[in-house]
């Protein structure tokens, strides 16, 4: 099942999405799917006609891991020549949706790199949860863009206990959408991927992860409480590239959609 969260022109309401590509309709649900039972209201639109947002703002937090793909997958923002996974984590005013701009710090000369992600959104509380029952808390996957600036070693704000912070903690830095699919076999190895302008940038498959998704739960959970809503973010493939103003980042996870933002500067 395919879950959106949308607007037209109201407040935003949620629907199950159906159809083939280029041709979805939205089925408008009541109530919110982390918390109530999810029931039809007989309203129907096109996915075309209306404003998908982020699928979930989370409830509490984003949380990330770097390095966390074979073969010299890395996030350029923490350091893409880090030889182990590094945990990191981002406000849920990080979150934007589809179409929405990435906007970069006009004060800030550091590059801002656009990170591809399967995107693990939580569907109740978990603590200390086992990896062999990660699924009973997952409620479903959507896509990620972890956008995050990358500091010089001549950079005040270069200190590796800062990038974090600095680097990953604005607003619009995390692109989700375009909606929640409940149904997906992570473990199929589905393909990774972006375009910058249309030009390839990644391309890795889901199969690579370092750590997957069960053990990425269940150490999130270990460390803190989850909560309905949360995301985790499960690493990036590498191709990570500097994105720049006027240009327009697509992400795309096969089996789950693409989502595309501009970049502007302010």
């Amino acid at each position: 099942m395919r879950i959106a969260r949308f607007s037209l022109g109201q407040e935003p309401r949620y629907g199950v999405v159906e159809g083939d590509d280029g041709a979805e309709v939205i089925y408008v649900i009541g109530g919110d799917p982390l918390y109530t039972e999810v029931k039809a209201t007989g309203k129907t639109h096109a996915v075309a006609d209306v404003r998908l947002l982020a699928p979930v703002i989370p409830r509490s937090k984003v949380i990330g891991v770097s390095g966390n793909y074979g073969g010299g997958g890395g996030d350029a923002a923490l350091g893409g020549d880090r030889t182990a996974p590094v945990w990191f984590a981002k406000p849920n005013t990080s979150v934007c949706g589809p179409g929405d701009p990435i906007t970069l710090d006009a004060r800030l000369r550091a590059p801002a790199f656009h990170a591809a992600a399967l995107a693990v959104v939580i569907g109740r509380v978990a603590k200390d949860v086992p990896a062999a029952q990660a699924a009973k808390v997952i409620l479903g996957y959507t896509v990620a863009n972890d956008v995050g600036y990358r500091f010089s070693p001549e950079d005040r704000l270069a200190g590796p206990d800062q990038r974090g912070f600095f680097g990953k903690w604005r607003d619009s830095f995390t692109p989700l959408g375009p909606w929640i699919e409940t149904d997906l076999d992570v473990a199929a190895g589905w393909p990774v991927r972006s375009w910058i302008d249309g030009q390839a940038r990644q391309d890795g498959t889901t199969a690579e992860l370092v750590i997957g998704v069960g053990e990425l739960v269940a150490t999130a959970s270990s460390v803190c409480t989850l909560l309905p809503g949360d995301v985790i973010l499960t690493g990036t493939p590498a191709g990570a590239s500097p994105i720049e103003p006027g240009e327009r980042v697509t992400c795309e996870v096969t089996g789950l959609g693409a989502i595309a933002n501009p970049v502007v500067r302010r």
